[in-house]
C-alpha cells in the first residue's frame, strides 16, 4: 500500500507529464504493467482499457482524434485529494475540437496507486456534452 504522500506525488507527477505532454513517452514509469483506465458512459472510447499500451495507444488516440491538435489542450487543476493508495484528482479539460468548437468539460479521476505506480483510474465527466461536441454522428 501506498502512503497518502507518496500517492499525492504520483498523481500530481503524473498531472504535469500530461500538461506538458510527456505522459505518453513516459507511460510505464506512471503506470504498471496490468493498469486498467475506464471512462463510465456510452461515448465509443467508454469501457475499461488494460495496460498503458491500450491506454494510451487505444483510448487516448481516440479521444484525441476529436480534437484541432494545432490548438492547445489544457487541464486547470482545481483539486488533488490523496488518502492512502487512492486519489482524487479534479480539473477543467479546455480545447477545440475538430469541427472548431470550443470544448471546456470538468473532469474527476479517481485514482489507485500501488508500489508507486497507477494501477487503475475511473474517469468521470459529462458525457452526454462530450458526445454532442465530439462524436456528433453516433
Amino acid at each position: 500500500m501506498s502512503t497518502t504522500a507518496e500517492t499525492r506525488t504520483v498523481i500530481e507527477n503524473y498531472i504535469r507529464a500530461l500538461q506538458a505532454g510527456e505522459a505518453v513517452d513516459r507511460r510505464t514509469e506512471f503506470f504498471t504493467p496490468d493498469a486498467t483506465w475506464t471512462l463510465a458512459g456510452d461515448l465509443p472510447t467508454s469501457g475499461t482499457w488494460v495496460g498503458p499500451d491500450q491506454i494510451f495507444h487505444g483510448f487516448l488516440p481516440a479521444m484525441l482524434e476529436r480534437f484541432d491538435l494545432t490548438e492547445p489542450i489544457s487541464q486547470e487543476v482545481r483539486t488533488v485529494l490523496a488518502d492512502g493508495d487512492h486519489a482524487v484528482a479534479e480539473w477543467t479539460t479546455r480545447a477545440t475540437t475538430t469541427a472548431g468548437e470550443p470544448y471546456v468539460n470538468d473532469v474527476i479521476i479517481a485514482f489507485r496507486v500501488e508500489k508507486g505506480r497507477i494501477a487503475e483510474a475511473r474517469e468521470q465527466f459529462d458525457t452526454a456534452y462530450a458526445r454532442r461536441l465530439l462524436f456528433p454522428a453516433n
